[in-house]
């Protein structure tokens, strides 16, 4: 059977736990605030309205892909592009290629800097290797400029963070609506998250502060995990909408098949 990503890829290790793709979609949230191209994720007015869901779906879709036969891989990509076309139709107006490139950026990043964060360093090839698979979602996608090796990535990563980003009346309403659909205490809580997630520029731009209060947690969080009894955790400070499917995430074989949306 062939896969899009090999069965014994590392990529499959970071996709498969729910506590990794809880911390690239915290970091993805904070990202996706800034980027000068968010206006296109409000255009169609899902994002405001459910912006966990909206953001949750861009992570399931990545997910989807990662444990897809490579058929089925190909065939959620080609329902990505078509998605954006239509709303590149509706408005009118084209997605700049910098915007695709961003959330495949983000996507690279996130993974990386989730899975050090909770497992362990990535070795170069490991790196190289999650490079790798969402280069070639980009490919398929058609996205023009992409940078053909990890180390161009890491030099273009540094131009985007740099050149497009910016704080904006988006970002307030985008954080406002985080607090809303979360409550105080979990938006406190994904705050602290991002803070041991984002790179630099994101924290400074959005002022979440130099130190988290999560730094030692991560440590308490990993012995509960040893022993099995994180979960207790997590119900506390899961919504109660998404437990079922952040639950269904260490699941490697859960993702569903061709059930795409907007």
């Amino acid at each position: 059977m062939d896969c899009f990503v090999a069965p014994d890829s590392v990529v499959r290790k970071i996709w498969g736990k729910a506590d990794t793709i809880l911390f690239i979609f915290a970091g993805a949230a904070a990202e996706f605030a800034l980027n000068k191209a968010v206006d296109w994720l409000y255009y169609t007015g899902k994002l405001p309205a459910d912006p966990l869901g909206r953001l949750f779906s861009t992570v399931s879709y990545a997910r989807r892909i990662v444990f897809a036969e490579y058929s089925e891989a190909l065939f959620a990509i080609d329902k990505i592009t078509s998605i954006h076309r239509a709303v590149e139709q509706q408005r009118a107006e084209q997605i700049p290629d910098w915007a695709y490139r961003d959330v495949l950026f983000m996507l690279i990043d996130y993974s990386i800097r989730s899975f050090e964060l909770l497992e362990r360093p990535l070795t170069q090839a490991e790196k190289e290797e999650t490079f790798d698979v969402f280069y070639r979602v980009g490919i398929r996608m058609g996205i023009n400029g992409l940078p053909t090796d990890y180390a161009g990535w890491q030099q273009m990563r540094v131009d985007h963070l740099r050149d497009n980003l910016r704080s904006s009346e988006f970002t307030v309403d985008l954080y406002r609506q985080y607090r809303k659909h979360l409550g105080p205490v979990r938006y406190f809580i994904l705050k602290q998250s991002q803070r041991l997630v984002v790179p630099q520029q994101v924290n400074v731009m959005l002022r979440l502060g130099k130190f988290s209060l999560f730094t030692g947690v991560i440590s308490a969080y990993k012995l509960l995990r040893f022993l099995k009894a994180e979960q207790y955790l997590k119900n506390l400070i899961l919504p109660e909408a998404y437990k079922s499917q952040i639950a269904a995430l260490d699941t490697a074989e859960s993702a569903p098949k061709r059930e795409y949306s907007a």
